[in-house]
């Protein structure tokens, strides 16, 4: 089956070139991955600041070319799409912002962000079907068209907003949303709710949801399978429970380290791992976090590693597991587990 979106051994570079041909900066090396149209997934892609999150999802929506490599609609290269497949993708494929605030135009009402779907892609054929889609869409996502409509952005508390979005995605009914920091800009009392509005499009419309952050607890409560970057390149990729209860690659092994637990019998005190030395020249064959590694050995400074499938839903690129089978990476889907999340998100 072909597949609905797929990045296909992209590498994406920034800057670079001149006169004195400085290399550029690596957001994303040789990076292979897929979403299928069926069946739907919620796949969390988490990593730190730099690690090529946020590239991949603008790489994935077309708001970036790849350096090298293909982002791939239903088997067709995103800058070569007719005009109706990119009609089709603009359906088929939303996107909700970190920061919900800066969609708006201040000067507009919030119908205006919920009126130009519905008349952009004709989902109903007069104004009062307009009208009734519009709150029950706003209902599906846990808001009361009578406190939201007719209001300014700044009238609306951030949730509401971002839920706003979250119902202008639903209102397409596409097969795939790409969410890119929703939680980060919004209260952590609101965090809950808006994840679980999440869940509830995966769970009653069969919608695939790429979730992206640098949060691995709410990484954890709602995806199926996680994603872990570092540097532009995939650690550790598989089944959320086994990635995150119990990590193989170090880099993995030390963002579930520093996260604060709720026990006070256990102060945090934070975990950051010294320069195991210096980097390896750049352009040369290593592994990306060989200068942090505390398990650093001279293949990782020569060589990079494959991802090595450890378990059945679970692959790390990490030579520590050089005796596990290798894994293509554009084979990521067979690490991947397609059950079905839990009903509700604990609050």
């Amino acid at each position: 089956m072909t597949p609905l979106l797929e990045a296909r051994n992209v590498t994406k570079l920034f800057g670079g070139g001149g006169i004195r041909k400085k290399p550029g900066t690596v957001a994303l090396h040789d990076f292979s991955f897929r979403v299928d149209a069926e069946p739907p997934t919620i796949t969390a892609i988490v990593g730190e600041s730099g690690s090529g999150k946020t590239t991949l999802a603008r790489l994935l929506l077309g708001l970036a070319a790849p350096t090298s490599g293909e982002v791939l609609y239903r088997g067709k290269d995103l800058r070569q799409l007719t005009t109706e497949d990119r009609h089709r993708f603009l359906r088929d494929v939303q996107v909700i912002f970190q920061d919900p605030y800066e969609v708006y135009n201040p000067f507009y009402k919030v119908d205006h962000v919920l009126e130009t779907p519905v008349k952009k892609f004709h989902l109903a054929p007069t104004r009062e079907k307009a009208r009734e889609l519009i709150e029950e869409t706003l209902n599906a996502v846990g808001l009361r068209p009578d406190e939201t409509l007719g209001r300014h952005p700044h009238q609306l508390s951030g949730g509401q907003r971002q839920r706003i979005m979250v119902a202008r995605a639903l209102l397409l009914q596409p097969r795939l949303i790409i969410a890119d920091e929703p939680v980060s800009m919004v209260d952590a009392s609101l965090r809950a709710t808006i994840l679980e509005s999440l869940r509830q499009l995966h769970l009653k419309f069969s919608i695939s949801i790429l979730y992206i952050t640098h949060d691995l607890t709410t990484a954890y409560q709602i995806g199926q399978n996680i994603l872990v970057m570092y540097r532009g390149e995939v650690a550790e990729v598989g089944d959320v429970d086994l990635v995150v209860k119990q990590p193989r690659h170090p880099y993995t092994q030390l963002l579930i380290q520093s996260i604060p637990q709720a026990d006070p019998t256990h102060p945090w005190q934070g975990h950051e791992l010294p320069t195991n030395g210096s980097a390896p020249a750049a352009g040369a064959a290593h592994c990306t976090f060989v200068d942090r590694c505390p398990y650093a050995m001279d293949i990782c400074r020569r060589q990079t590693p494959p991802l090595f499938r450890t378990d059945e839903h679970r692959a790390v690129a990490c030579f520590l597991y050089k005796e596990s089978p290798r894994l293509a990476g554009t084979d990521l889907e067979q690490v991947l587990a397609t059950a079905a999340p839990a009903e509700t998100i604990p609050a």
